[in-house]
Order: C-alpha cells, then structure tokens, then sequence
C-alpha cells in the first residue's frame, strides 16, 4: 500500500506541475491574444484543479503514514534553523494545502466569470501564485532544508 501510494504521488506531482505551467502559459496567451475561451480552456482549467485535488488526497495519505513526520520531535531538534522533519511536519503541508486552496479558487473564480479576458487573467493570477508557492515548498534537491530526488526509482 505505502509503495503504490508513493509512485501515484511521484507520477502526479509532475502532472500537477507540468498541467498547472501549462495552464498558466494557455491564460497568458488567452489574455494576452484576446481569444475567446473555449471548451478546451475549460477543461485545462477543470483538469488543472482536479489532478491538484488527487495530488492533495494522495499526499495527506503519505502525510499520516510517513515515519519522517512521526519522528519524535525531541530528536529532530538539531542544529539547523529548519530541520528537514520540521519541513515535511509543518512547512510542505501548509504551503501545498494553501496551493490547491489558491487553485481551487481561481479555478471556481473562473468557472463563473462571464467574459473572456476575465477569466484568462484569474487564471493567470490565481494558478501563477499557487506555483510560486509550490515552488518554494518542494523538497528540492538543492534545497538546504530537505533533500529529494527529481525523480524516485523504486
């Protein structure tokens, strides 16, 4: 169960990546162009939210089962300002719960506006900053609070 879990969650957090990046490109060219919105951005949008749901669900199930958050707190004390339990115990979680809480709504602002023009650039906005904060929450493998790899080979 935990190996099927991990793989589900590594194969969407790049398709929550690549489809929100792709979204925000298709709304900077939608706004940018003054198309019309059609049934395709519509289901960019939808999917968008969707996978970021999916990704969401899967991750607080690793979340409550992960022995690198059950670790005892008094033992991750250590000498860095962040230490990578506390990382993946607080700062991940909040930062991926705010992201699909900003994609959500830019993509429920979107599902009712009217025009357009509109409905690209609440797009653009809301989905841009949900990926500017994704950006900062991901264990990357450079990053001096948590190590990962880009890509896990089970």
């Amino acid at each position: 169960m935990h190996h099927t879990l991990l793989t589900l969650h590594s194969i969407t957090r790049w398709l929550v990546l690549t489809s929100l990046i792709y979204g925000i490109w298709m709304a900077w060219e939608g706004y940018r162009s003054g198309r019309q919105f059609s049934r395709f951005n519509n289901s960019v949008r939808h999917i968008t939210a969707t996978i970021a749901h999916i990704q969401l669900m899967l991750g607080l199930s690793l979340y409550m089962i992960s022995p690198v958050v059950k670790y005892n707190v008094i033992e991750a004390e250590g000498h860095s300002l962040v230490s990578e339990h506390t990382f993946f115990r607080l700062i991940h979680l909040l930062l991926m719960v705010v992201a699909v809480v900003l994609i959500t709504i830019g993509s429920a602002r979107a599902k009712r506006i009217e025009t357009a023009g509109l409905k690209f650039r609440t797009i653009l906005i809301w989905f841009s900053l949900a990926l500017l904060i994704i950006l900062v929450a991901i264990p990357w493998p450079f990053s001096p609070f948590a190590h990962r790899p880009y890509f896990r080979f089970f």
